[in-house]
């Protein structure tokens, strides 16, 4: 093998590492927008299951605030905020997987009507 060609490929591996250094934080950044966006879908699922819950328990007579609470997670019940009018209206805090991130809310509204059971 002649020695231009050795030489020039070990010029092109010091390269290939310095670019994969480069690559890695936006890799990991991607993949931090991604479950963050992932978590404020479960959010946003999460309350319309919440106010589907209570607008069958409206709909019966029962607590609708109550059942409400009672469908969402765990997580996000403490942060909930749940209003009984026209329809059921529950507003989640969507979690953050960085503290430092905004504090940011999904809502959800359902109502049922009599013959919608």
């Amino acid at each position: 093998m002649p020695p231009q060609i050795d030489n020039s490929a070990r010029r092109e591996g010091g390269t290939a590492s310095v670019e994969l250094i480069a690559v890695v934080p936006l890799l990991l950044l991607a993949i931090l927008a991604a479950a963050q966006i992932g978590a404020a879908g479960y959010a946003l699922w999460s309350a319309g299951i919440a106010a589907r819950a209570g607008a069958r328990a409206a709909l019966v007579g029962g607590d609708a605030e109550g059942a409400a609470q009672r469908a969402l997670p765990g997580s996000m019940r403490d942060g909930a905020e749940i209003s009984d009018g026209d329809a059921i209206s529950v507003r989640v805090v969507i979690p953050r997987l960085l503290p430092a991130m905004p504090k940011l809310t999904v809502a959800a509204r359902a109502a049922l009507g009599p013959g919608d059971g």
